[in-house]
């Protein structure tokens, strides 16, 4: 009898170690974005073991694979407002999950200008969030949009001017303490009051910053690039829409090599011929897409209320109709990466690269970005139509999070 059961619990303890060895494994096979050649991608332990390219003949499969699109900007999903009163760990599960549907694995959640004691209490659940089991790989940080911006109309976009403020470093690091560290990018005006000096603490402790909902002139915006600032925010928003054609926040920041511009090409908060200047000037190398898609995305369409605000969603768009003035995004980033396509003529490999690449080299998310040999196996399969990203599948970490069969 004792034979037996020692029998058994062997047994039972090599079929544990297959089952995680299979859990562990992973294959997939598709069609890599970059060259459109069919691959067989396999991942052990979360992490990219092998990529072997195939004969067209060995696979019939049209299905792209590329890396998990990752979205530097984005203020909520599927009615889950990062910014809001209800904030909520199953809140943040919840919006997560509805952005690895659609082919989002990597995200930092937005927390835009408001009351100083909502931000920091939003900031401790986005900080648990980080930390959750569950979804915790696909939130490496949380972007701060404000308060330190421009308070005049126009330019402060749909930011409350009552909680504007210029920049504290000592309140910044309240924010940081309940955030547990988390803030990893800010958006801030170059032109305000102690900017300068606050940008050059960011830096020294590894925040970048991102030029946005300014109003800054020439010699502000360099000072502000000599001082670290390396990005600007939804370049072609956050301004007002009439401006000084010599003179104005755009030309400089599109002039200079060290800005990486992040821009909404969904199709609406930039025209066609904006997307193809900035692209033309910047390139796939130095343009990341984001979405600025704000809690309202993926909900149907109509008003709604905000705290103090009555906000429209159209089906494209949020706009507030009294200020007659865009107040953010209405659909995922992955709707990015066909629009500018089609209004730029990249190829798919450029999109995924401003889409995925390139905000993980900003963030330096060294193992995120790219399908290359021990990268974390974060992938989206999807097929073009009509250029769109039809999402099949997407993975964390090796892991199945998603799949539309």
């Amino acid at each position: 009898m004792k034979i037996s059961i020692t029998a058994i619990t062997v047994l039972l303890f090599f079929s544990n170690l297959i089952m995680v060895s299979k859990e562990g494994s992973n294959t997939i096979e598709g069609v890599l974005y970059l060259d459109e050649e069919p691959v067989i991608i396999s991942s052990s332990g979360g992490v990219i073991s092998k990529i072997e390219h195939v004969s067209k003949g060995k696979s019939g499969n049209k299905t792209f694979v590329a890396p998990g699109l990752i979205d530097l900007q984005i203020n909520g999903y599927l009615g889950v407002d990062f910014s809001g009163p209800d904030l909520t760990l199953e809140g943040m599960r919840k919006a997560t999950k509805a952005l690895w549907k659609a082919g989002v694995t990597t995200y930092y959640p937005t927390i835009i200008t408001s009351e100083f004691s909502r931000m920091k209490e939003n900031f401790a659940v986005l900080a648990k969030a980080m930390n959750d089991p569950e979804i915790g790989k696909s939130i490496p940080g949380f972007h701060l949009e404000g308060p330190y911006i421009s308070p005049v109309k126009g330019f402060r976009g749909a930011h409350l001017e009552k909680y504007i403020k210029n920049p504290d470093w000592k309140e910044f690091q309240e924010l940081q303490k309940a955030a547990n560290n988390g803030i990893k990018l800010i958006t801030l005006a170059p032109e305000v009051d102690g900017a300068i000096p606050f940008i050059r603490n960011c830096v020294q402790s590894g925040v970048i910053v991102s030029l946005g909902h300014h109003n800054g002139d020439a010699e502000q915006i360099k000072l502000a690039i000599d001082a670290g600032a390396k990005m600007a925010t939804h370049l072609g928003n956050g301004c007002a829409n009439e401006i000084n054609r010599h003179h104005n926040p755009l030309w400089p920041q599109l002039s200079d090599d060290r800005i990486t511009p992040s821009i909404i090409a969904d199709g609406f908060h930039l025209t066609r011929e904006e997307v193809r200047s900035f692209f033309k000037v910047k390139g796939a190398s130095k343009t990341i897409l984001v979405s600025d898609a704000l809690d309202l995305a993926g909900l149907p369409p109509g008003e709604y209320t905000r705290g103090e605000r009555t906000l429209l969603l159209t089906p494209n768009v949020v706009k507030l109709p009294k200020e007659n003035v865009l107040a953010g995004a209405a659909s995922p980033i992955s709707l990015c990466v066909g629009v500018v396509m089609e209004f730029t003529q990249c190829s798919l490999g450029e999109a995924i690269q401003m889409a995925s690449t390139n905000p993980a080299e900003m963030m330096s998310l060294e193992n995120l970005g790219e399908i290359e040999q021990g990268k974390r196996a974060d992938f989206v399969l999807f097929s073009m139509e009509d250029n769109q990203m039809k999402i099949v599948k997407t993975y964390v970490s090796g892991e199945l999070v998603y799949s539309a069969n």
